[in-house]
């Protein structure tokens, strides 16, 4: 006998970056924290809503069931990235760029800061990339004074030359 399975069991999950800072691992033991605490008050909305009789029209139940599922599945997430999670350590080193560094580097005659992290915490924006990124692949390893080349979907080339590298 087959066993059914949801079309979004049968999806694979993409390999996810185990690097964080020690600031984002606080942050994800915190809400997990929270949410220990909100759970037995929501599982007991549960139970009370579920003695009201007919599931099938009980709409606050069907509600309370749906936030308290959402709330195991974002607490079970949370657990899994934990207990993958390796913190960023930078070290006191500069003379290479590693992750956890902010590197400033020269691109098109403008200066950049640029900071690199795992994939989960990235904010280009506030130049902060991920190491799988090619600016931070291309930078990675690299000391200070040298030029990289980082080559765009679009088939052009930009150059980034090291400045400066701090942890």
């Amino acid at each position: 006998m087959r066993v059914p399975t949801r079309k979004s069991e049968n999806k694979k999950k993409p390999e996810q970056d185990p690097y964080i800072t020690q600031a984002k691992y606080d942050k994800l033991k915190a809400d997990l924290d929270r949410m220990m605490r909100k759970r037995p008050a929501l599982a007991k909305e549960v139970a009370r809503l579920a003695e009201l009789g007919d599931f099938s029209e009980n709409a606050e139940y069907q509600m309370a069931k749906g936030k308290l599922r959402g709330l195991n599945h974002r607490m079970m997430v949370i657990e899994e990235t934990l207990k993958h999670s390796q913190i960023i350590q930078s070290g006191q080193k500069t003379d290479k760029v590693r992750l956890g560094h902010t590197v400033t580097v020269e691109v098109n005659g403008n200066k950049k800061t640029l900071q690199i992290l795992g994939s989960t915490e990235t904010n280009p924006g506030a130049g902060v990339i991920s190491q799988n990124s090619p600016i931070g692949e291309a930078l990675l390893g690299e000391t200070v004074g040298e030029t990289v080349e980082v080559k765009l979907a679009n088939n052009k080339t930009i150059q980034y030359k090291i400045i400066k590298i701090e942890v």
